[in-house]
């Protein structure tokens, strides 16, 4: 465990939050993700389930939470399975988790083997009437292999099939998407941390240097902090900024052109997502801030328009709306084109063609219902862009905000944005060295 220590009274507080929507007679099941191989014999870190996580704290592949609450057996009504750790483990694998540590973590009083599953939870399935099993239900999921969750789904039917089942993560998605205080300090702890990369950068960026250098400094501030990657860095220069995803990070540094840096931290699984456009050579020209200032300004009116009761699509179409006029203003589009535009395909989908934003927490692309308004909680990126491949350049500009009942608050408003800030960034920087 990188981070520090989370008080367990995070995670007991998620757990009876959830058990008021199981109901009677009622379990949950919520276990690790799998160890995913890669080639030969290795294998990638393990990444923690984010719903384990969120209820219990703990990090360890195989670990089984069951969420028992209306259970005969207090001794039953929340019991988690860990491995059970041996010399032979200690010597490959090093520090595996006790019994008392993981009480600890996550204030779970029932901890036993994972040796001891099967046994415990047939005795809770006998009581049972309804089970509530977990599936990566994202609406942008894709997924190609059979997850821990689905095999545990399948087998768990077949043993048991008269009982009833519900879908565990429609309860999860709305509970995780109404960030607790303690989440939000967690939140806006990557994002000090991102802050602290993105200055770094700003101080050392140069013509001549290569995408992959930038990724470098970001990755030295973020590790040198208790932290990761949130995804995957894109550092794009040039003509690349105009790639939504790009991923290559190879390219070096030219002078007049423009660098997009899409990059966030994780703190304790909690995500940062910033997005800065900046100039290599320390100065916008005229062009470039003109783009850059439109961006700048759809951003920060999305900004005070995330407020409570907001449907996302609203959100998005009044965003749209706004930056129809700027790229007429800019020359890109005609008030033809805005007039005619219809709900399947507006006016500027050519020059901004991805979404405004998404909710931020424990996954960069977190899970929440979509389809209900903003409620006090949430937290979600503005991340407008306009990319013009003919101009050999892209804009995306990028904050995390979280929506209160008194009205949005810019958790990055601290992170330097005004194209004069950065021009001010990068050439003190450079005075300096």
């Amino acid at each position: 465990m990188r981070h520090d220590r989370i008080d367990s009274s995070l995670f007991a507080t998620n757990r009876c939050r959830l058990a008021t929507q199981l109901g009677q007679k009622a379990l949950a099941v919520v276990g690790a993700n799998d160890v995913l191989p890669t080639n030969a014999d290795g294998s990638l870190l393990l990444v923690p389930n984010s719903d384990l996580f969120y209820l219990s704290g703990v990090e360890q592949e195989e670990s089984v939470l069951v969420l028992f609450p209306s259970a005969h057996d207090p001794l039953l009504r929340e019991v988690l399975f860990i491995r059970e750790p041996n010399e032979l483990l200690k010597i490959w694998e090093g520090h595996k988790l006790t019994k008392d540590l993981v009480r600890d973590i996550s204030g779970i009083q029932t901890i036993k083997w994972l040796s001891e599953f099967s046994k415990t939870f047939h005795a809770m399935m006998c009581e049972a009437d309804k089970v509530w099993l977990n599936e990566n239900a994202h609406p942008r999921a894709v997924v190609e292999s059979q997850t821990r969750d689905a095999r545990f789904v399948r087998a768990c039917q077949d043993r048991y099939p008269l009982h009833t089942y519900g879908r565990l993560a429609k309860l999860m998605h709305a509970l995780r998407v109404e960030k607790q205080p303690e989440e939000i300090e967690l939140v806006n702890r990557a994002i000090r941390v991102t802050k602290g990369g993105f200055e770094r950068v700003c101080g050392v960026v140069r013509p001549g240097m290569y995408e992959h250098e930038v990724e470098a400094e970001f990755a030295h501030e973020f590790i040198r902090n208790r932290c990761k990657f949130a995804y995957n860095p894109i550092i794009a220069g040039g003509a690349n900024s105009c790639i939504l995803h790009y991923n290559e990070n190879d390219r070096p540094l030219v002078e007049g052109e423009l660098l997009l840096l899409d990059v966030g931290a994780s703190y304790a699984n909690y995500n940062a997502d910033l997005t800065r456009t900046i100039p290599v050579s320390g100065r916008f020209n005229p062009r470039q801030k003109l783009v850059y200032q439109a961006v700048l300004r759809v951003m920060r009116q999305s900004i005070q328009n995330a407020t409570v009761g907001k449907l996302h699509r609203d959100w998005v179409k009044e965003a749209r709306a706004l930056m129809n006029e700027e790229l007429l203003g800019l020359g890109l589009i005609t008030r033809e084109e805005i007039l005619a535009e219809t709900p399947e395909e507006y006016a500027g989908r050519k020059f901004f063609m991805h979404g405004l934003g998404h909710v931020l927490g424990l996954d960069v692309h977190d899970v929440g219902p979509m389809n209900q308004p903003f409620a006090p909680g949430w937290v979600l990126t503005v991340e407008p862009g306009i990319y013009i491949p003919d101009e050999g350049f892209g804009v995306r500009i990028e904050n995390n905000i979280l929506v209160t009942e008194s009205g949005p608050v810019d958790l990055m408003a601290e992170i330097p944005a005004e194209a004069d800030q950065i021009e001010d960034l990068i050439l003190s920087g450079r005075s300096r060295s």
